[in-house]
C-alpha cells in the first residue's frame, strides 16, 4: 500500500512538474515539433516513467536531470534566436523541393523523400496538378509549404482573363494526374489507364528534346492531357 500511495504521490508531482517546464520552455514546444524538440520530448517522458516506476530510488535523481534539460533547451533556444547558423544546425533550416516549378532531385535525396511521398504533400494542400506549383519547402517540422505558380492562383487567373491550355485530344480519363515515370522507370499500368502505351509516350517526350526514357525523373499526365515533365539532373544522368 506504501508503494502505491508513493508511486500516485510521484505520478501527479510529475505531471505538474512537466507541465510547469514545458511552459517554461515556451510555446513553441506545444506547436509542430522539430526533430530536436521530439528528442528531448521523449527524454523528458522516459525520466517521467522511471520516476513513477523507480520508488525505490529518490525523486531527485529523476526531476533533477529533467530540470536541467528543461533549462539547457531554454538556454538552446535563446542562442536560436541569436544566431541563425546555430539555429539552422539545431532545428534545421527549410530545404527548396521545387524551384521554378523544377523538382530538385539533390534537395528530395537530401530529405530522403520519394516522388510518392512528395505527392502525398501536395495533395493535403488540395493540389493535384504537380504542374501548377512554382516553389515547394520542406520545412524543418516535416510540413511542406507549397506556392502555386501565378498564373495557376485563381484570382490572378481570371482577372488576366488567362486561357486554358488546350488538351492534346489523344489522352481521356478523369481523376488526379496519373505518373507516367517516376526515376527513369515507365509506369506500364499507368500507360494501359489512359489508354496509351511506351511507344506513344516515347513519342511525347520526344517533343521535349528526350531521346531517352531514363533522363526523365517524372512524367505525369493530367485529364486534360497536359503533360508535365522534369528531367534528371545533369550529374545524374
Amino acid at each position: 500500500m506504501e508503494d502505491l500511495t508513493i508511486a500516485l504521490m510521484r505520478t501527479l508531482f510529475s505531471y505538474f512538474f512537466l507541465l510547469v517546464l514545458l511552459r517554461l520552455m515556451g510555446k513553441r514546444e506545444l506547436g509542430k515539433l522539430s526533430v530536436f524538440d521530439i528528442v528531448i520530448s521523449i527524454m523528458l517522458a522516459e525520466m517521467a516513467v522511471l520516476a513513477i516506476e523507480e520508488i525505490d530510488k529518490q525523486a531527485f535523481l529523476f526531476y533533477v536531470p529533467m530540470l536541467l534539460i528543461g533549462l539547457l533547451e531554454i538556454g538552446m533556444a535563446y542562442l536560436s534566436m541569436k544566431n541563425k547558423k546555430f539555429r539552422d544546425v539545431v532545428g534545421g533550416s527549410a530545404d527548396l523541393i521545387i524551384e521554378n516549378g523544377q523538382i530538385r532531385e539533390d534537395a528530395m535525396r537530401r530529405n530522403r523523400l520519394s516522388f510518392d511521398d512528395l505527392m502525398v504533400h501536395l495533395r493535403q494542400k488540395n493540389i493535384k496538378n504537380l504542374a501548377d506549383v512554382e516553389f515547394a519547402l520542406m520545412e524543418p517540422t516535416g510540413q511542406m509549404s507549397v506556392f502555386l505558380k501565378q498564373s495557376k492562383q485563381p484570382l490572378t487567373r481570371e482577372d488576366l482573363n488567362l486561357p486554358d491550355p488546350k488538351p492534346l485530344g489523344e489522352v481521356t480519363f478523369s481523376g488526379l494526374p496519373i505518373p507516367l515515370i517516376l526515376d527513369g522507370q515507365v509506369r506500364e499500368e499507368a500507360l494501359r489507364k489512359i489508354g496509351q502505351n511506351k511507344l506513344w509516350l516515347k513519342r511525347e517526350i520526344r517533343k521535349y528534346g528526350i531521346k531517352d526514357i531514363r533522363e526523365v525523373s517524372f512524367c505525369s499526365i493530367d485529364e486534360r492531357g497536359i503533360i508535365y515533365l522534369d528531367t534528371k539532373d545533369k550529374r545524374q544522368r
